[in-house]
């Protein structure tokens, strides 16, 4: 497992040394600032996706998914942060208890 950890973080230097090696023009240009934005987003809502509604390789609606529903309706209703966990956790745990 060492070896594995030890070459994800060597990796991750690499990408990070190349991305403050690229010219100013490059990393300036509009479309690529554009992706830079949304990439964070995109990654993390296609790993709240697959941490919510699957379950190995099998697609299921469970729990998870009422508190992901709670969870944004929290967050439309402006809710802070922690309001907003306690919201999801609340529901999936009474979601698990009715079920």
């Amino acid at each position: 497992m060492w070896p594995a950890i030890l070459l994800g973080s060597v990796g991750c230097y690499a990408i990070k040394l190349l991305g403050f090696s690229l010219p100013r023009k490059v990393v300036e240009n509009k479309g690529v600032m554009h992706v830079a934005n949304l990439l964070p987003v995109a990654l993390l809502t296609a790993l709240i996706a697959t941490q919510t509604f699957t379950s190995g390789r099998h697609l299921q609606l469970d729990a998870r998914a009422a508190g992901l529903l709670a969870a944004v309706v929290a967050v439309r209703l402006k809710a802070p942060f922690l309001v907003v966990v306690a919201v999801a956790c609340a529901v999936a745990a009474l979601v698990r208890l009715v079920s």
